[in-house]
């Protein structure tokens, strides 16, 4: 008897270790799609009887359940908690643009971690989280990079030559300006299919980030065929508070073309026999756009309601998670990271601090804040939302104000019989207010004594080596004292050594120059005869750099007064 016992014991350690060398053999590949703008309600798997999205609501139906998951109610934040495992003010990142949508190059990203185990990394479509060295994407964990630079095509990052279309769109390839054919969804996952080929065929696990900047505006450049189908039918039900139902119609085009697309990423991995060593994780990033359905829940893009902050969630590898609870049943973006290290089987960064915890480990943070607004700093108890398990207070105090509303009181709301937020209990229960608030205003000096300069954005350094050519946009530029408002701004650079580099200003049009003063902060001004700048481009020569931090301001006068470049070219000699 203790001899079978012994037998059966060694028969199953053999397995055992079998198992785990397959495990080692062949480990786990991620794909991980975040849309940009799609909605709670932006999948006919959340009651959307208007839209089609079969492979999205097949992706739904075997992905692991969770009742709420949660994303900043704007972009840039999302993706840095998503690819960090940390609350976007730890990171630097404060706001979508003006320099304050650039994350500290010191964060350890996801792609980091993987590429140190071997994984192949990519990403392709939007970023967003600096355009320039050492923020880029190649400066942050990924091998393969096809993306647009700021928060989007036809935004002030956009090449002048691009003309704002999502068709044959001029993207940045590896840190070269590329031309591309086909609409911009279309280009992200065909290069995205390309590079999963390359690394199983190279025998290397890979990570593919697919991050469309559709459904994002601008709609005026839509697949055609798509906007010809909602275009026939009847939207009114879904189009919210009297939107315009052709503009519906041309964001639904344009979610329809992203779900075909993940139908050709799900085929291609059966294909290659993938489907079920390969991680599929879906969400979007923040709320719709007002004037769309979701599904029941108040607010849309920008706001803390429920509308603004929710996303569906899709986990799924292959049947693995089909109808599985998710130990934890409310989680958000700063719990991906981990989530995704638990199923690779990978250790978390050591000296990392996480706020995010696996999704699959019942323990969970007291409480999940959620906090975005225009400005240059977060200001406390300003456009914030606090869960603690179905209750969540929250100060909609006006997301494109820098300063709270005096008037926006705090809300608080019971979501499991309310997940409207049509009841405000802040009045009945002004104990459980208390508790909340104790717990935001925790968090709060928490994040915000991440660094000694916590909300000081990082610098773009001039680096030859690492980027021979500085593309400096309007999108990092920052606000100047008493300057111009949006019209004007100063990049702040860092100089790791004394440099020259030839300069080019890029305008809109074509226009006359009178005269080009450039700042090098308070150290330096300089004076530059100006000229036709017949193609919308002038040369202004050689410009000296002493090493150091320098704020980079430049003004150009002419027939039209004082105004400033569009985009600024700095070249290596």
């Amino acid at each position: 008897m203790r001899a079978a016992l012994l037998l059966v014991f060694l028969v199953l350690a053999a397995c055992r270790a079998a198992g785990e060398a397959r495990s080692a053999a062949a480990p786990t590949h991620v794909v991980l799609i975040l849309t940009d703008d799609q909605g709670y309600g932006d999948y006919g798997s959340m009651g959307n009887a208007a839209l089609d999205t079969p492979n999205l609501d097949r992706l739904a139906a075997r992905a692991a359940r969770i009742e709420r998951f949660y994303v900043n109610p704007v972009c840039s934040a999302t993706r840095a908690s998503l690819l960090t495992g940390r609350y976007a003010y730890r990171t630097r990142v404060v706001d979508t643009w003006r320099g304050r949508s650039m994350m500290d190059p010191d964060e350890v990203t996801l792609a980091e971690i993987l590429r140190e185990r071997g994984y192949r990394t990519g990403i392709f479509g939007k970023w967003h989280l600096g355009d320039n060295y050492p923020l880029r994407p190649r400066d942050q964990g990924f091998d393969e990079c096809l993306v647009h630079r700021g928060g989007g095509l036809a935004q002030l990052s956009d090449p002048l030559e691009n003309a704002r279309r999502y068709t044959n769109p001029i993207l940045v390839h590896n840190g070269v300006e590329t031309a591309t054919r086909g609409y911009c969804t279309d280009v992200y996952f065909d290069a995205a299919l390309a590079f999963i080929d390359d690394a199983v065929d190279s025998g290397r696990p890979f990570f593919t980030y697919i991050a469309p900047n559709a459904p994002h505006n601008p709609l005026h450049d839509v697949p055609p065929e798509l906007l010809a189908k909602y275009r026939s039918r009847d939207l009114s039900a879904v189009a919210r508070d009297g939107a315009d139902v052709d503009r519906v119609a041309r964001v639904y085009a344009m979610i329809d073309n992203i779900d075909q697309n993940v139908g050709r990423l799900l085929e291609h991995l059966e294909r290659r026999g993938l489907t079920e060593r390969t991680l599929v994780v879906f969400l979007g990033d923040n709320g719709p756009t007002p004037g769309r359905y979701v599904a029941g829940l108040r607010g849309h893009k920008t706001s803390v309601y429920e509308g603004g902050i929710r996303t569906p969630l899709f986990l799924t590898q292959g049947e693995r998670y089909r109808d599985q609870a998710l130990a934890r049943s409310v989680g958000a973006h700063i719990d991906l990271l981990p989530t995704i290290l638990g199923r690779l089987g990978v250790e978390r960064p050591e000296g990392v601090a996480l706020d995010g915890r696996d999704l699959f480990e019942a323990a969970a943070p007291s409480a999940l804040v959620l906090q975005s607004h225009r400005g240059d700093v977060p200001v406390a108890e300003h456009q914030f939302a606090v869960l603690r398990r179905h209750h969540k207070l929250l100060r909609a105090s006006g997301f494109g104000r820098e300063q709270p509303s005096a008037e926006a009181p705090f809300e608080l709301y019971d979501l499991r019989a309310d997940p409207g937020e049509k009841h405000n209990l802040a009045t009945e229960e002004p104990e459980l207010v208390a508790t909340l608030l104790t717990e935001y205003r925790r968090w709060f000096a928490d994040v915000s004594a991440t660094r000694p300069d916590n909300y000081a954005p990082p610098r773009i350094v001039l680096d030859a080596a690492a980027e021979p050519r500085c593309l400096l946009t309007r999108q990092d530029w920052r606000a100047v004292p008493n300057g111009g408002g949006t019209g004007d701004g100063m990049w702040q650079l860092r100089v790791p050594s004394a440099q020259a580099r030839t300069v080019t200003l890029l305008f809109r049009k074509p226009r006359r120059v009178e005269r080009v003063v450039i700042e090098l902060g308070e150290r330096q001004r300089l004076e530059r005869p100006g000229g036709a700048a017949a193609t919308g481009a002038l040369d202004l020569g050689r410009l000296t750099l002493r090493r150091g931090d320098l704020d980079l301001r430049i003004r150009v006068h002419g027939p039209d007064g004082e105004a400033a470049p569009y985009q600024v070219v700095l070249d290596v000699e």
